[in-house]
């Protein structure tokens, strides 16, 4: 075994330098040790030591290898990721302007801007909505930090009343032939003459100067804006591009990247330069929450959640325990409120249609002839149209929806407070009451008492006028254990 000598090593391991008394602590022979990789000695005056190993283990160039690899892998996977092309998000955002659209559009951005997105494509179809949610979209569309296309698509789409000011924010607007856009008067109900025409001017007034102020950030028409605001106008595509309203018409998304490429547009202050041909084009899926949450916000389903609710608690108050028409109505009501909560509401209509459910109620409580009936609705009709505040497009009850929702209601509420009435009227066929107008035989005279045989059973009783055995009787009613008779006349 080959040994190495360690003598010339003066200092000692222990801080011991030269011309200290005894050997010092490192003279040491050496030898390699293949078990362990390395090398073991042995101090003089029977104490050890062993100093690193002298060339590295194998071990340790297997991680040291492994660890090199997976760093060259990392730099060149994001070489190839910054020399590769960036996509095209697009969303689809069809419908009116609520709280799930524009929740939906918000998170469709932030996921944009998390993959560092080319830009964001947002195809257009609206008929308005909501003032809160759109301007919630435009603060959003405008803080982006990717630029955000929005392209009324496809042909036959609108963007109208709120529409235009999510359009007029967008850093490229385009529209696809056969599409329109304008009526952007603002709409509301209010409760006095007086407050209407004053709230309806400051309205108006404050719309004019936020369509203004989009319109000439994105140097776009402001003055036909501000006629959209005042006066409702709508334009054609075509129009559009030759007032200035949109940048530019295209036929399909393809036309459309083709044509924006190369287009300077302004994001966070900086001037960047759009290149949307030959990038992978990813859609962003509407999720099942932001599907339910919008379609849950719409007026036409909320009302109709809410009539569902209200007809199963009435169907389970009436007939107790019946349970699911009972579960069912609480969820619908439970899910109406919160779109209620989304949605410009009248609370006026929220009371005349609970006093319409009220009046279907006491309608098998109290004998009206149908009057309560009738009352139940006419304010379920009523109730119905006054229920949200139209603040544009799409935010009011189609009247499709309204007519025949009251109508089978109405005819549901009618339906079971008849069953019930006349469940009411009906004779008792078990109990004591149940024996009252059985008729029977007198099994011993009654004078005023005796027994008698009735419904297969023998029962003390009593009558006011002698009853011979044998004779029939009529129960006129039960007292404890004693039923009270009369002898009934045998016509010849």
């Amino acid at each position: 075994m080959k040994r190495i000598k360690l003598r010339n090593l003066r200092k000692s391991y222990w801080g011991r330098g030269p011309g200290a008394d005894g050997p010092s602590p490192l003279s040491q022979t050496l030898s390699p040790n293949p078990h362990k990789g390395g090398w073991e000695g042995s101090l003089r005056g029977g104490r050890g030591i062993c100093l690193p190993p002298i060339f590295p283990s194998k071990p340790f160039l297997i991680s040291l290898s492994l660890f090199i690899s997976l760093a060259v892998l990392l730099l060149v996977t994001a070489a190839a990721a910054a020399t590769a092309p960036r996509a095209v998000y697009v969303l689809r955002a069809v419908g009116s302007i609520n709280p799930g659209l524009a929740e939906f559009i918000g998170e469709g951005i932030r996921v944009a801007e998390q993959e560092n997105a080319e830009a964001l494509v947002i195809e257009l179809d609206t008929p308005g909505g909501l003032d809160t949610s759109m301007r919630q979209i435009v603060q959003a569309i405008s803080n982006a930090k990717v630029p955000v296309i929005v392209y009324v698509y496809p042909k036959g789409a609108r963007a109208a009343s709120a529409g235009v000011f999510i359009t007029m924010a967008a850093d490229v607007a385009a529209m696809a032939p056969g599409t329109n856009i304008g009526a952007a008067h603002p709409v509301s109900i209010g409760m006095g003459k007086v407050s209407d025409k004053t709230m309806e001017k400051k309205m108006l007034n404050d719309m004019v100067a936020f369509g203004r102020s989009l319109a000439g950030e994105r140097g776009r028409n402001a003055d036909w804006m501000e006629k959209a605001v005042r006066q409702s106008v709508s334009i054609p595509a075509s129009e559009a591009v030759k007032l200035k309203v949109v940048d530019l018409m295209a036929d399909n998304l393809e036309d459309l990247l083709t044509k924006i490429n190369g287009r300077q547009v302004e994001v966070g202050g900086k001037q960047l330069v759009l290149h949307t041909t030959g990038v992978p084009v990813r859609e962003i899926p509407e999720g099942m929450r932001f599907r339910l949450l919008k379609y849950i916000a719409d007026p036409n389903i909320a009302f109709i959640l809410m009539m569902i609710g209200l007809a199963g608690l009435y169907f389970e108050m009436a007939h107790p325990g019946a349970v699911l028409p009972g579960v069912v109505g609480a969820i619908c009501l439970l899910l109406a409120f919160f779109a209620f909560q989304t949605l410009p509401i009248n609370y006026i209509g929220v009371l005349l249609i609970f006093l319409a459910f009220v009046f279907f109620i006491l309608e098998f409580k109290i004998i009206s002839y149908g009057l309560l009936s009738v009352a139940g609705v006419v304010s379920l009709f009523l109730g119905g149209i006054m229920l949200f505040r139209g603040e544009g497009g799409g935010m009011s009850i189609s009247w499709g929806v309204l007519i025949p929702t009251v109508i089978t209601i109405s005819l549901f509420f009618i339906l079971v407070a008849g069953i019930v009435f006349r469940s009411h009227l009906r004779r008792s066929i078990t109990g004591a009451a149940g024996m009252v107008g059985e008729r029977g035989v007198a099994f011993t005279p009654l004078n005023p008492e005796g027994q008698v045989f009735v419904h297969g059973e023998y029962w003390h009783a009593e009558s006011q006028e002698p009853v011979a055995a044998g004779e029939p009787v009529e129960v006129l009613q039960v007292v404890e254990l004693k039923l009270l008779v009369r002898r009934v006349q045998q016509n010849l």
